[in-house]
């Protein structure tokens, strides 16, 4: 794959798709998944509680403690991919976030940017969706073509519809978008294990249910950062929500390396 065509469109559009480019890593990462959801995390989120088919999780936070996932991060091409599409001096991670939509899950994921969620500022960022399953396009992820340069921050939501309280940021109610369609260039694929796309963090997105009657809908996402990250006090709970960081950063600190170590 062109890793400079890919850039192009990264840039211009916020979201491009990457084929074929971590077909060698498939297996360890259902592995990762499968570990996950048998010990997960402390942030580890069941979105449809109340039923025992079409089930929605995720969970995140988990990379540096389950192998398959920290082996993934340090060993495979993200890293490489990463510095190229954000056109960065160094690169460093973020946190995994995982989501799995079971066969027949109805649960959308509402459209949102990630960057009014973080407790990172950053001009270069990139989080890469690595789908461990076959997608078809009615399934998958969605973003709005050029919305990362609108230069809006929209108020966080949570998946249950509520909104995070940020009170320390003047943040717009997101439009309604699939209410209006036609109104904005908007961008899926369908995908295929191996295949994954990159959006940067201010990339409005959002993803229908998993309509497959057949197989899950599993992801893992990559989130890195770029040269000038710091950390954002976002005047509320952010997700992840690394409480450990909270009262100990102040709006615009350096990122501690421990916590987002460098991988380039």
């Amino acid at each position: 794959m062109d890793l400079n065509i890919a850039q192009a469109d990264f840039s211009k559009n916020g979201a491009v798709v990457l084929r074929g480019v971590f077909t060698d890593w498939i297996d360890q990462l259902r592995e990762g998944v499968q570990l996950n959801e048998q010990h997960p995390g402390p942030w580890f989120r069941n979105y449809t509680p109340d039923q025992t088919e079409g089930t929605f999780w995720g969970d995140f936070c988990n990379w540096q403690r389950l192998a398959p996932y920290r082996a993934f991060v340090e060993q495979g091409p993200i890293a490489r991919i990463g510095k190229a599409l954000m056109q960065s001096q160094r690169v460093r991670m973020f946190h995994e976030h995982v989501l799995v939509k079971n066969a027949g899950s109805s649960k959308a994921t509402p459209w949102h940017h990630d960057s009014p969620y973080y407790c990172v500022q950053a001009r270069q960022s990139v989080s890469i969706w690595i789908p461990l399953d076959p997608v078809s396009r009615d399934s998958s992820i969605e973003f709005v073509a050029g919305s990362h340069r609108w230069g809006k921050k929209y108020r966080p939501q949570k998946f249950s519809g509520q909104y995070y309280d940020h009170s320390s940021q003047d943040l717009e109610i997101l439009p309604d978008i699939n209410g209006n369609r036609d109104q904005f260039d908007i961008l899926g694929w369908e995908l295929e294990p191996g295949d994954a796309v990159a959006f940067d963090y201010c990339t409005i997105h959002g993803a229908p249910g998993n309509l497959s009657r057949d197989h899950a809908r599993r992801a893992v996402s990559i989130r890195l950062l770029g040269d000038d990250a710091v950390y954002a006090d976002r005047g509320g709970v952010t997700s992840p929500p690394y409480p450990q960081l909270v009262g100990k950063l102040k709006d615009g600190d350096p990122l501690p390396e421990d916590e987002f170590p460098y991988l380039l």
